[in-house]
């Protein structure tokens, strides 16, 4: 087996309750790598031709690359796909944090769900060890109501969980997958594909790293990095969200469905503004040293809650200048339930955005 891999797939009949795993050669990791590779492959080859996006036919995968789980800057990624509820399509959503990572060390490097479960459950997978458990109690919960209930149910506070909220539950067609609170696998309605399997999360727990073929060279490689901070230092500083005002004079920034080329309050939703008035931290993936991802809490006129994190590039852009919004602290609130109920944030502020144009013609 190639070195970065486990080797192992896990497969999940929820239908029949029935788990198994299988067997990754190295032709087949060495031809598709992993994450989007892997997923492509599977949907590809094992979905039929015209079948419902939210029935039970539907597959949905998270896969991780070779370099997931290792000690170095980035490897925090693990790729979430489906046939798309949204478009019909092919679906697949990049989400950093630290899940990906625990499920690499928990002795997987792919987990394909299949089927539907009678009733909600979870999947705990407890460093190779899984059960299908009874998730009746967490159904109707938040993203951290979810969490925290796992994680005392389980006793063990480093468990990482992947769950879907009320939004994927109810089968909104760009509902999201949320692992660790506030990062999310957002595009393409794989959060729906996973309530429409009565599945409500997948929690993990792993203590295996990976092997590596050179430990020597990977310490080093992230040695290096950690002494060329001007490599990534601007990032750590803002993370996205930097230089609103140039993405709108290249055009790049919506502006009420691009209808308008010019959002004179562009600057005051920008990272800048957030770093200046309501951010309290900046946060990282798995061993990562950037520390790119915004924190932002705020008490009045409402409560922000910063285990959600804070609002990107594409949030401030889809629920702030898109829909005409300059204010910040209602941006970050909508970013926080829109992680908390699992919605895009992207698909919703364009949905608002195109209600809003609606209402405006008077249609």
């Amino acid at each position: 087996m190639p070195y970065g891999y486990n080797g192992q797939l896990l497969r999940v009949d929820l239908s029949s309750g029935s788990t198994s795993a299988e067997v990754l050669d190295e032709l087949f990791c060495r031809r598709y790598i992993g994450g989007a590779g892997f997923v492509a492959y599977y949907l590809l080859k094992e979905l039929a031709p015209g079948i419902d996006p939210l029935g039970a036919e539907n597959k949905l995968i998270f896969a991780l690359g070779p370099v997931t789980g290792v000690s170095l800057p980035g490897s925090g990624r693990n790729c979430v796909g489906a046939k798309s509820p949204l478009t019909g399509g092919f679906a697949k959503s990049e989400v950093g944090g630290l899940w990906g990572a625990e499920l690499k060390h928990a002795g997987y490097d792919a987990i394909i769900v299949e089927g539907k479960a009678e009733k909600p459950v979870y999947l705990w997978i407890d460093d190779g060890e899984v059960s299908i458990r009874d998730a009746g109690h967490l159904w109707g919960m938040k993203a951290k109501e979810t969490e925290q209930t796992i994680k005392t149910e389980l006793g063990d506070n480093l468990i990482r969980v992947a769950t879907t909220g009320q939004a994927g539950e109810n089968q909104v067609r760009f509902a999201c997958i949320v692992n660790d609170l506030h990062n999310v696998a957002g595009r393409g309605g794989t959060g729906a594909v996973m309530g429409s399997k009565n599945l409500k999360a997948i929690a993990v727990r792993g203590r295996h790293q990976p092997r590596v073929a050179e430990p020597e060279r990977v310490k080093e490689l992230r040695q290096w990095l950690l002494a060329h901070r001007e490599l990534w230092a601007s990032f750590h500083e803002l993370g996205t969200g930097a230089g609103m005002e140039a993405g709108m004079v290249s055009g790049n920034l919506p502006v009420r469905n691009f209808r308008d080329g010019e959002f004179p309050d562009a600057q005051g939703i920008s990272a800048e503004a957030i770093r200046d008035t309501i951010r309290i931290k900046m946060d990282s993936c798995y061993a990562c040293p950037v520390r790119c991802k915004k924190v932002v809490k705020v008490d009045d006129p409402y409560f922000v809650d910063p285990a959600y994190g804070g609002p990107e590039y594409e949030t401030l852009a889809s629920l702030g200048s898109n829909c005409g919004i300059s204010d910040l602290k209602a941006i970050a609130k909508g970013n926080e339930l829109c992680n908390a109920y699992s919605l895009d944030t992207i698909s919703t502020g364009d949905v608002i955005a195109f209600a809003m144009e609606c209402f405006e013609n008077k249609i």
